[in-house]
C-alpha cells in the first residue's frame, strides 16, 4: 500500500543541493583598481612625456643668429609665453662674466629663455628691453624704496629728491618779485573724512596739508589733495612729556627706544602713503628735546630727500640745530593760528603773521582743520594778494632757506 504524502517519512527523497560559491566583492574591486593602476604606470613608462602632463604648446624657436635679421622676436616671445617662457638667472655661464649674456648685442635689449613644450630644450632669445628698462612703472616709483612695511621715500638715482620732485611751483606776484611770503599749514588731516574733504576743496592750493598716518582711507585722500595742487606733509607722532597719559598714537617715536627701533617705526609711518615733500612732528615735546633720540630721525629724513617742519610749540626743540648739521631743508612755524579757536583770535593771529612776513620776508603758521579755522584762512587768502602777500607752499620756504 502506497503511503500518501502526509504519512510519508521525511528526508527519504531529499533533492541534491547545488554547491554554492561565495563571491568576494571587496576582492573584485581591489583587483580592478590594481589593474587600472598597472595600466597607468605602464603608460607613463612607455610614453615619452618630459613634462609629465603639464600644458604644452609647440612653438618655433628662433636662433640667436636670427634675432637681428628682421625676425619679429618680440611677437615670438609673446606667443611663447604659454610655453614656459622664463626671464631667469641660472647662474654664471662658462666663458662670461656673471649676469652677462653670451654674445649679448649692444643696445637696449634683454635675453629671455624659451623652453620647448615637447622636448624640454632651452633656447635663449634676445628681445628689445623697451624704454622702461631702467625705471618700471609710473615715474613716481623712482622715489620709492620697497621695505617690509611698504614703499618709503628715497632719493632717485639721478639725485632728485622727493621734496623737489613733489614741490608745487610758485608764481610770483605780477610786478612784485620780492613780495613777503606766507606759508600756511593745515594739520591733523586724514582722521575726519568730512574735515579733510573741506580742507582739500575749500583751501587755496598753496596751503600745505599735513596728514596723520592713521586714517583708513588716508592714501586716497592724499592723492585727492595732491590732485587739487596741495603740497603734502606726513605728520609723525612723537613722544610728549606726559606720555602715555597723552598718547600720540600707534608707532609713536619714543625716547626709551633704541635708534633702530625708532627708525623701524618711522619707516612704518612713512609707508602709509606716498607723494609727500617732508615730515612734521605731531606732539613730541619730549622727543624733539632729546638730541640722542631725535638726531637719527632727522638724519634719516635728510637721507631720504625730505624736508622737516617744526611746529614751533616746543622752545626746547633741537630740530633747527640738528637740521643745520645734517644739511636738512628745514622750516619752523612762527605761530599756531588757532591756539584760541575763535574767529576774532584767528584773525588777530593772521594779522601778526602778516607783520612777521613784512619784517622777515617770510612767515610760517600752522593751524588745525577746525571749520572756524578753515573759514578764516579762506577769507584771509582772498584778500592777501591785494595787500601784497604771496601765499606759498612750505617747500618755497624750506628749500629756499637751504639754498641761501
Amino acid at each position: 500500500m502506497m503511503a500518501d504524502d502526509l504519512n510519508a517519512p521525511l528526508g527519504q527523497h531529499e533533492r541534491k543541493r547545488r554547491r554554492k560559491f561565495p563571491v568576494p566583492i571587496p576582492q573584485v574591486i581591489a583587483a580592478a583598481l590594481a589593474l587600472f593602476v598597472g595600466v597607468f604606470v605602464a603608460w607613463a613608462v612607455i610614453v615619452d612625456d618630459p613634462f609629465g602632463g603639464e600644458p604644452m604648446v609647440a612653438v618655433p624657436i628662433a636662433s640667436r643668429a636670427d634675432a637681428g635679421k628682421g625676425t619679429d622676436v618680440a611677437k615670438l616671445a609673446e606667443t611663447a609665453a604659454g610655453a614656459h617662457i622664463a626671464n631667469r638667472y641660472d647662474g654664471p655661464r662658462a666663458g662670461r662674466a656673471e649676469g652677462a649674456a653670451p654674445n649679448q648685442p649692444s643696445g637696449n635689449t634683454k635675453t629671455v629663455t624659451i623652453i620647448d613644450g615637447k622636448t624640454g630644450t632651452r633656447q635663449e632669445v634676445v628681445i628689445p628691453a623697451g624704454n622702461d628698462a631702467k625705471e618700471d612703472g609710473p615715474a613716481e616709483q623712482k622715489f620709492e624704496e620697497v621695505t617690509p612695511h611698504g614703499p618709503i621715500p628715497k632719493i632717485a638715482t639721478d639725485g632728485t629728491r622727493p621734496a623737489e620732485a613733489f614741490a608745487v611751483p610758485v608764481k610770483p606776484l605780477p610786478g612784485r618779485p620780492d613780495a613777503p611770503r606766507v606759508a600756511l599749514i593745515v594739520a591733523g588731516l586724514g582722521i575726519s573724512t568730512s574735515g579733510t574733504a573741506a580742507a582739500i576743496t575749500r583751501l587755496p592750493a598753496a596751503v600745505t596739508l599735513a596728514f596723520m598716518p592713521y586714517g583708513a582711507d588716508v592714501a586716497h585722500m592724499v592723492a585727492r589733495a595732491r590732485g587739487e595742487g596741495h603740497e603734502i606733509l606726513l605728520q609723525v607722532p612723537m613722544e610728549p612729556f606726559n606720555y602715555p597719559d597723552n598718547d600720540s598714537g600707534p608707532q609713536t617715536l619714543l625716547t626709551s627706544l633704541t635708534p633702530a627701533q625708532n627708525l623701524d617705526r618711522l619707516h612704518w609711518l612713512m609707508a602709509r602713503f606716498q607723494g609727500y615733500v617732508g615730515i612734521a612732528g605731531a606732539m613730541g615735546a619730549r622727543f624733539t628735546a632729546s638730541e640722542q633720540a631725535f638726531s637719527p630721525v632727522l638724519h634719516e629724513t635728510a637721507k631720504r630727500g625730505l624736508i622737516f617742519v617744526d611746529d614751533g610749540t616746543n622752545p626746547r626743540s633741537v630740530a633747527g640745530r640738528i637740521a643745520g648739521a645734517d644739511n636738512l631743508p628745514f622750516a619752523k612755524a612762527d605761530m599756531v593760528l588757532d591756539s584760541v579757536p575763535t574767529p576774532v583770535e584767528i584773525d588777530h593771529a593772521l594779522g601778526r603773521l602778516e607783520m612777521a612776513a613784512r619784517e622777515h620776508g617770510v612767515a610760517v603758521a600752522i593751524s588745525s582743520a577746525l571749520p572756524v579755522s578753515i573759514d578764516r584762512i579762506v577769507k584771509w587768502a582772498k584778500a592777501a594778494e591785494a595787500r601784497g602777500f604771496l601765499l606759498v607752499p612750505i617747500t618755497a620756504v624750506a628749500l629756499k632757506a637751504k639754498q641761501s
